[in-house]
Order: structure tokens, then sequence, then C-alpha cells
């Protein structure tokens, strides 16, 4: 059942001759393979992605690319991306299940994984552009974060199945490395592949003035690289999840490595508060009723984050960290100590979060919330909004108190005149 061990991209015409040999794909859609529809549907910034479609069902293909599909081959980028993106999924499986699609199949030499169709899934960042509501989009996100945060850190896992955890991502370098220049450094310099809406010269030079932002943002950098406190999905945002009226999973965690419990849920919260300052451009009589309910969803991802974080504190914590022999055993509370890490992610998470709003405007990789705004004079004032939020939310993330004041910032930015 082979692929070979030359790697060759796919493509509609090669692959159902090419995986027709995948048994459990063949199950799926159809033995005979020339009954196989092949449709590519990648608009992604790295992959290859394909549906395929015959008389028994659907499937989804996924190959990478020897390099940056965003840029082309000036940008060679390796293909044990996909290794990793196998073992982040059987990792998030096993720790959060029914979360993300069921693996079928992996080809490590061609760089493939099959995996499940969703269906009628669609990616949420197209929902909330369209302004859709999903039901229980906030519990199923906040227990997510929690549950993959809680259960790949030591507060859980056995120290040496931890370890070599932590060493078995460690390979994965290149991939983190663009998350290290795109979002923590490019931003805040003239950097070559960095671009932005016309008429936000002034904000962007405001930011890259401000020595004092740059420090924290660089702190936050620090601790991204040399905190190894859970497996991090590492590029958790609204494009990274499908979502029907009232189900949702998480998808392609090509990104993941070890890194500090707050990355992802404030990746996370970032994206939702691009898409609450984009709303202007894409809403009409029900603009404030559809903003407040993003803003909603931010709080409660936040509250269930918290609540699912507790419950696996004082069920699920067998790991070396704050072990029961140092707190119940002898008759104490551990809920200060809780109380205290939780402090300490949602302070990261904040930072990220900041740091993912200047990004997504400044650096190379846009998102579609803000670059679907096809007016420049419509769209650079919304993103200048987006841009200050993100340097207070820097420059507070210490002082934060929860989600809900996170909210009352946004609503503030969202009626000032920044530009």
């Amino acid at each position: 059942m082979s692929l070979g061990t030359k790697y060759k991209a796919l493509s509609i015409e090669t692959l159902p001759e090419r995986l027709k040999v995948v048994d459990v794909l063949a199950s799926k859609v159809g033995e005979d393979s020339a009954a196989w529809q092949v449709q590519e549907v990648g608009d992604g910034n790295l992959n290859l992605v394909f549906i395929v479609t015959g008389p028994e069902g659907k499937a989804v293909v996924k190959q990478a690319l020897p390099y940056v599909r965003l840029v082309g081959d000036s940008w060679p980028l390796p293909l044990y991306r996909a290794f990793y993106e196998y073992h982040a999924l059987t990792r998030q499986a096993a720790r959060d299940p029914g979360s993300v699609p069921d693996i079928f199949y992996f080809d490590e030499a061609q760089a493939v994984i099959v995996m499940e169709f969703l269906s009628p899934h669609v990616i949420l960042r197209h929902k909330l552009i369209a302004g859709k509501r999903v039901d229980g989009l906030a519990d199923f996100l906040g227990k997510f974060c929690a549950r993959t945060a809680f259960r790949g850190s030591e507060l859980s896992m056995k120290s040496g199945d931890k370890k070599a955890d932590v060493g078995l991502f460690a390979g994965n370098v290149d991939i983190p490395a663009i998350t290290e220049a795109l979002v923590f450094t490019d931003p805040y310099f003239t950097a070559e592949m960095n671009h932005h809406t016309e008429g936000l010269d002034p904000v962007v030079a405001q930011l890259r003035s401000d020595v004092a932002l740059k420090v924290k943002v660089q702190q936050a950098f620090q601790r991204f690289v040399s905190n190894t406190e859970t497996m991090v999905h590492g590029d958790l945002h609204s494009g990274s999840i499908m979502s029907t009226e009232s189900e949702s999973r998480v998808i392609d965690p090509e990104f993941a490595q070890y890194g500090p419990m707050g990355f992802d849920i404030g990746m996370l919260c970032a994206n939702f508060l691009m898409a609450y300052f984009s709303q202007p451009a894409h809403r009409g009589d029900d603009l404030d009723a559809y903003q407040e309910w993003i803003l909603g969803v931010i709080e409660e991802v936040s509250t269930t984050f918290d609540a699912e974080f507790r419950r696996l504190w004082a069920t699920e914590r067998t790991g070396i960290l704050y072990p029961a022999s140092l707190f119940e055993d002898q008759g104490h509370d551990s809920s200060a100590a809780c109380d205290a890490v939780l402090k300490g992610i949602w302070r990261d998470a904040w930072a990220f979060c900041g740091i993912e709003m200047h990004r997504r405007c400044l650096s190379l990789a846009h998102n579609a919330d803000f670059e679907d705004i096809a007016d420049p004079a419509l769209r650079a004032p919304l993103e200048a909004r987006n841009l200050m939020m993100g340097a207070e939310l820097i420059h507070e993330a210490e002082r934060l108190v929860d989600a809900n004041t996170i909210c009352a910032i946004a609503r503030d930015f969202n009626g000032k005149d920044v530009l």
C-alpha cells in the first residue's frame, strides 16, 4: 500500500491512479478509482487539499508541498511538516476526542494525509464574514483549548512521556520559524515581505517607533521559544476551524510545537477581535447585534476555558506539577495555585492576542476579514482600530483582568477614529 519513496506532488489527474492502492481510501469512497471525482480545494498558504468523491462517499487528501504555496518555490519548505501535522492530530484526538477530523492514512514519504471529509462544515472565517452564528462554538473552543493545554502538559502527562514528545516536536524547526518571523518580528520593521493597506502609514510608524512595545513583544517571543508547557496547535484561528450551524472541528495543526499554554487561546481571541472590527464593512442593520455576538463568543470562550481547566485540575492533575502530595493529601486547598497558573496563562494569552492582531495587518499573511474589504479607504480605519487595540493589549497584558475587560476595550476602540 506504499505510494513510493520518491516524493511527487499529486494533481487532480494523477490522484486516482496513485492512491487507488490505499485500501482505506477505497473503502471510504469506492473501490473503482476510475469513478472517483477529484476537486482541488486548497485555499491556504502551504498545501494541496483535494476532496475525493466516489460512489460510497467522500474523503479529504492533503499533501504538503516543498515550498510555501503563497509565495512559490522561491521559499522552500520541508515536507516533514505533514509528519508533525499527523502526530498533532492524533494527540488532539486523544486529548479532546471528537474535536478534529478522523485520520485514515498517513504516508510520510509522500507527505500525504487522508482524513475525514467534514460536511456540511465550512470554514468558520467565511461564516463570520457572512454574519452567520454557530451554536455551541464558544463552549467547544474553550474546552478544546483547555483540554489540549492541560492534557499536553506535565500537569497531566508523565514526565518521561512529555519530555519524549517535546523531543519529537523539537524537530519541527522550519515551520515554527515562520511564526517566529511573521508573527513576532516582521510586523515591527520593514521586512521584505510585509505589506499593509494604503493609508495606514501613520499607525504603522507609531507602532514601529514604540520601543516599549517592541520590548514587550520580544519578551512574549522569548516565552514562546523557551517555554514548552504543552503541545499547541500553533495556528489556531477562524480559518483553521470548520463549523456547521451547531458543530465544529479544528483542522490544520501543522504549526504544532510545544509552547506556552496561553498561545492558542490568545491567537484564537485575536481572530475573533479582528472579525469584530471588520464587521462594519460586512454588515447592515444587524451590525450591532452581530458584533455583540462575537464579543459574547470571546467572553464565553474565556469562562469555559477557565471552568474546564479548573475541572481538569481537580480531576486529572496526575503529573509532576503541583502534585496532590503537596496540597490535597495534606488537607490543603490547591485552588490558589490553580489561580496563579491561570493568571500566567492569560497574561501570555493577551500579549499573544495583541501581537497576532498586528501581524495579520502588517506581515505577509493577512486574513480575509479585512482583505475582503475591497475599498482601502474603508478597510484602513477598521484595521487601524485593530492595530491600536493590539498595542494596548501588549502593553497592558499583565494588568488585564478578564475577557469582559478585553471586550470593553474593543467596544471603546470600535467607536474611535484612530486615523
